[in-house]
């Protein structure tokens, strides 16, 4: 059983210093630290006999023997490995004047002055209904931005030595005699081949002079697929191999537009730093608590420091590789601390990178925010919402990473939104609800209760404010109350009640309540990782997100002030930055590291494409004016409504998800036909009845095969295939991966296919089958087979591209290389829309979101990769989100023009919204098939449905 203090999250320390630990620690011991000193006689002379012979491993100077040698004599006790007299303790926080004498002089730069770079100018949620829903309300954006988590201690990267780097570096000027660092970064620590094998491989760049029209997907591969972040998508060159855009991969077909964008130019130093690995013996739990130990005294490592809880960095050189420090405990344990030089870090390395967040992300508690989850919010409450009960706090995002010419900061505004209701008040109102229903025997009682809790309660994420954390609840246990006992990291018991007193002098008056239980925090790609439970007093625990019943007038107050327009999120982020550049600890923390960053928005150069042409009823239109009004395309010369055939039609008197589930999976498994679910208020609208009807009778003329409208994609007999997968985060069941991929030429019919995979496992297996299942199918439909297939794969997370090209790619390319009889070329492309970056237009003084059909593909796009954005929706309130398209794979040899024509088009052929969507529908379909599937049937359906829109 785990603690609550420790999953995942940074410990905190009580009042004397010592970690606060949580109940439900059973069967580990974590100890609890004190920064004292030694009191008695026989540990001063053991602990000062041990830094005189093995504190340091390597040769030391005279002088700094002879104060080693002085410290024994001292009367009194010691745990100071540095020079001079000890210094007090003191907070990680505090400034005191270094000494250097650990430290090696400061080297010279390699510059008289350190040059700067020149400057340069929808929700997935799905209701019981299944109409889609017209707009989708996020309360908090739920992008990960987790460049400070995950160090890449196993990139040794070696760029070239010059005078002044800059960013990016130059990587072709490499002798040949060296393997292809830079933009690929191959690994060379404990990992992969032996250099001569590299190239042996055909890893060197000079091998691309023998590559045809066929990648080499070998040459992308740096190594086993393994958990990994987004700097690790850095290192990664997809472009190299793909030989018609190795030059320029900017298109230039649409009207020229200036956009904005809310990134900020870095400027960073230009010297080297240093790491060194920090180990623990034995281990101490929290990253605040090692820098506690770690930095008893500031002499020893200097002013400037980034420390991750794992490694130091360290612009200043230790004169020693490794250097030992001892502490003791208050209990009077003795921990051995590690400090050992790892590797010299080049001003362009991608780990240089990630300290830059952590530094970052210190300077934003110099301006009183305090950190929720990942990011940083306000410590003051909107006065506007309280009288609701809801606690609305506004925060940013920040990032910091590599672009075309430079660093740049990204940062947008993020809303958290806590109730002032906890999970007993769920508890208790639901329980004086039901003691109100007549000729309820106790047993019912207790009964239903559990069953109306846990519907309420279970999944849910609530915040415990006596540590600012949030958890996942993903059960109740009925069977314990705060009065039970659990023991500590000591080996006493105590009581819930005692330690929450003692701990955080919180008090719990509710002795009856049961306890919620947490399995910790998921991740993608970590099925194996322990689900160690964590027990929670519901009394403590806040629930978090918008209540079930609000006013009309309170939620369209909320839904402005959480989703601010271009406008106010434009001025929000201006105060941001403007109160970032008068705080003086900030700049001075930013100083010691000579890191600067820009206050003016980005410019970047844009197009917007022309609109896209509709054809319906052999007419067409605009996509401007589009909206469908017809019950679909005459996709034969004889059109015949499959109207009269459907079967199916359910009127639900509420939104009850147990039901919808139970009728979809009898419909799509045992008994499967098409259907179609209505809620019966969806109904009630006299004046939206017409339309309502309207809407619903083309949804179920898509499901039994037929087509509402089509457009001209430009590339002749192209099948297009759409990859996502669904993780259920609640019930931890099997993840489902959707296959969709179109069989004709018109793209209005679709082959689907669901994968169940292991929980939580993003990469797709069983593509092949897949695949080959899909080509029977287009078949069926035409005379002659595809000459090409365009693959969009959505749901990638950050650092998981090598795994694509390791793992799911090599699927696609064996089967049409080796199995499939004819000749079809593939392309690979990678979707997200989980992206922070935003764009907006200046006009007339005021800022507006981009028109739709917004392409940008310079700037704040990478040198390494084949990508661009595109801003497909248009939107009158709130902000639009662009989507990141990533091609990794391409021997159609698409030209920027044609794959950003092409994929802007496929934004308009989702059937269930008369719209351009955020994504190309072969996307949005298999999301749709992958939800369903995971939410509701929760088994594989029929294969009888396979070729018709059966999930919409």
């Amino acid at each position: 059983m785990r603690t609550a203090q420790g999953v995942g999250h940074t410990a905190e320390l009580n009042g004397t210093g010592q970690r606060s630990l949580e109940p439900g620690e059973v069967g580990k011991r974590r100890q609890s630290f004190a920064l004292c000193r030694p009191r008695f006689k026989q540990e001063r002379e053991s602990l000062c006999s041990f830094l005189s012979t093995a504190a340091i491993s390597q040769s030391v100077c005279p002088r700094r023997q002879q104060r080693l040698q002085a410290a024994q004599s001292r009367s009194s006790p010691s745990c100071w490995a540095g020079p001079g007299p000890e210094p007090e303790a003191e907070p990680v926080a505090d400034r005191v004047s270094p000494s250097l004498s650990l430290l090696e002089p400061p080297r010279p730069a390699r510059c008289p002055h350190p040059s700067l770079d020149a400057a340069v100018p929808s929700s997935h949620a799905q209701s019981v209904s299944d109409l889609e829903p017209a707009s989708s309300f996020f309360l908090e954006h739920p992008d990960l931005s987790a460049e400070e988590l995950c160090p890449l201690n196993l990139l040794n990267v070696r760029p070239p030595s010059s005078e002044g780097p800059c960013w990016p570096p130059d990587w072709s000027n490499l002798p040949p005699s060296c393997p292809p660092f830079g933009p690929s970064m191959l690994l060379d620590r404990h990992r992969g081949p032996s250099r001569p094998e590299r190239k042996a491989e055909g890893l060197h760049p000079s091998s691309l002079k023998e590559q045809k029209e066929e990648p080499r997907l070998q040459n992308l591969s740096m190594m086993p697929t393994r958990p990994s972040r987004v700097f690790q998508d850095i290192v990664l060159n997809t472009r190299q191999n793909l030989e018609h855009v190795r030059h320029s991969k900017t298109g230039s077909e649409g009207t020229a537009i200036r956009v904005l964008a809310n990134h900020f130019r870095v400027w960073h130093p230009r010297w080297p730093v240093f790491k060194y690995n920090v180990r623990f013996q034995p281990d101490v739990k929290g990253a605040r608590l090692r820098a506690e130990l770690l930095f008893q005294s500031e002499r020893v490592f200097g002013r400037r420091r980034i420390f991750d809880g794992q490694s130091l960095l360290s612009p200043e050189r230790l004169r020693v590789s490794s250097l030992e420090l001892v502490r003791q405990t208050q209990d009077g344990d003795i921990v051995h601390i590690t400090v050992e030089f790892f590797k010299e870090l080049k001003p362009t390395h991608p780990d240089y990178l990630r300290y830059y967040n952590v530094l970052f992300r210190r300077t934003l508690k110099l301006i009183n925010l305090e950190q929720v989850g990942r990011h940083y919010y306000s410590q003051e409450a909107e006065e506007e919402f309280r009288s609701w009960g809801l606690d609305v706090r506004s925060g940013y995002i920040t990032s910091i990473l590599p672009y075309e010419h430079s660093l740049t900061l990204c940062a947008d505004v993020s809303y958290r939104v806590l109730q002032s209701k906890t999970a007993y008040d769920v508890i208790d109102g639901t329980y004086e609800f039901l003691r109100g229903y007549p000729a309820t025997s106790s047993r019912q009682l207790q009964q239903e209760l559990k069953d109306r809790v846990a519907k309420q309660l279970l999944g849910s994420v609530v915040l415990t404010k006596y540590n600012n954390r949030t958890y996942r609840v993903d059960g109740i246990n009925w069977d314990q109350n705060p009065r039970d006992t659990f023991t500590r990291s000591d080996g006493t018991r105590v009581t819930f009640v005692e330690y929450y007193l003692q701990q955080y002098n919180e008090q719990v008056t509710e002795l009856k309540q049961p306890l919620l239980v947490s399995l910790g925090r998921w991740r993608k790609g970590q099925r194996d990782a322990p689900r160690e439970p964590v027990l929670l007093v519901p009394q403590l625990c806040y629930l978090t997100g918008l209540p079930r019943f609000l006013p009309s007038s309170t939620m369209k107050k909320l839904v402005e002030r959480t989703r601010p327009n271009a406008n106010d999120r434009v001025n929000i982020l201006k105060i941001f930055i403007e109160g970032l550049e008068s705080d003086q600890n900030v700049q001075e923390e930013l100083e010691r590291w000579e890191l600067r960053f820009g206050s003016d928005f980005m410019p970047v150069s844009g197009r917007v494409l022309r609109e896209v042409t509709i054809f319906q009823h052999d007419k067409s239109e605009s996509s401007e004016g589009h909206a469908s009004h017809g019950y679909g395309y005459d996709k034969s010369k004889s059109h015949v409504s499959p109207l009269f055939v459907f079967k199916v039609v359910c009127i639900l008197p509420s939104d009850d998800q147990k039901r919808y589930a139970d009728i979809k999976r009898y419909l799509c498994v045992q008994c499967p036909v098409p259907s179609q679910c209505v809620v019966a208020e969806t109904l009630s609208s006299p004046k939206r009845f017409l339309t309502i009807v309207t809407k619903i009778a083309q949804q179920m003329n898509c499901k039994m095969g037929g087509a509402l409208w089509k457009v001209e994609t430009g590339l002749q007999r192209t099948m297009f295939i759409g990859i996502d997968c669904f993780h259920d985060v609640v019930h931890r069941r099997k993840s489902i991966a959707g296959f969709v991929a179109s069989t004709d030429e018109d793209l209005t019919t679709w082959y689907s296919q669901c994968i169940f995979q292991e929980t939580g496992e993003e990469l797709v297996d069983g593509l092949t089958g897949c695949l080959e299942a899909a080509l029977t199918s287009w078949f069926k439909n035409a005379l002659s087979a595809p000459q090409s297939i365009v693959v969009y794969r959505d749901g990638v997370g950050d650092g998981q591209l090598q795994a694509l090209l390791d793992h799911e790619l090599p699927q696609l390319v064996r089967y049409l290389k080796h199995a499939c009889r004819h000749s079809i070329k593939l392309a690979f492309i990678v979707v997200k829309k989980r992206i922070n970056t935003r764009f907006f237009i200046e006009k007339n003084g005021l800022y507006h979101n981009p028109p739709s059909g917004t392409v940008i593909d310079v700037v704040l796009t990478r040198e390494e990769w084949y990508d661009f954005y595109i801003v497909s929706q248009s939107s009158r309130s709130g902000m639009v989100t662009p989507t990141h398209y990533n091609v990794i794979y391409d021997t159609i040899r698409l030209t920027p023009d044609a794959v950003q024509r092409l994929t802007y088009k496929l934004c308009h052929m989702y059937y269930n919204l008369p719209g351009i969507i955020r994504v190309p529908a072969p996307c949005h379909y298999a999301h749709k098939l992958a939800y369903l599937v995971g939410k509701s049937l929760r088994q594989e359906p029929s294969r009888s449905l396979s070729h018709t829109l059966y999930y919409l």
